[in-house]
């Protein structure tokens, strides 16, 4: 499996799906929308409680493999023409 991980690192959009990808499911096991998290305390307390279950932890698992697999190409990597980007497409 070879991913194009530096080209995928300086695209917003992959920064994006990454984050949603991990606050999305802390969010909805918890029962929260982004306008509960209304002080730094309060992120880092879900975050922790978030941590500490492993059952989160294994959401927030699938939710990043999904943001990072590209389900258009064969296999698990990259395609041979993504692995010669040297910029996003």
């Amino acid at each position: 499996m070879r991913l194009n991980i530096p080209v995928r690192l300086k695209n917003p959009v992959f920064w994006a799906q990454l984050g949603l990808a991990v606050f999305t499911p802390v969010l909805a096991y918890f029962g929260l929308t982004g306008a509960d998290i209304t002080s730094w305390p309060v992120l880092g307390a879900t975050l922790l409680a978030a941590v500490r279950n492993p059952y989160v932890c294994a959401l927030v698992a699938v939710s990043v493999w999904n943001a990072v697999n590209d389900p258009t190409t064969a296999g698990l990597g990259d395609s041979a023409r993504a692995l010669n980007y040297s910029r996003p497409a």
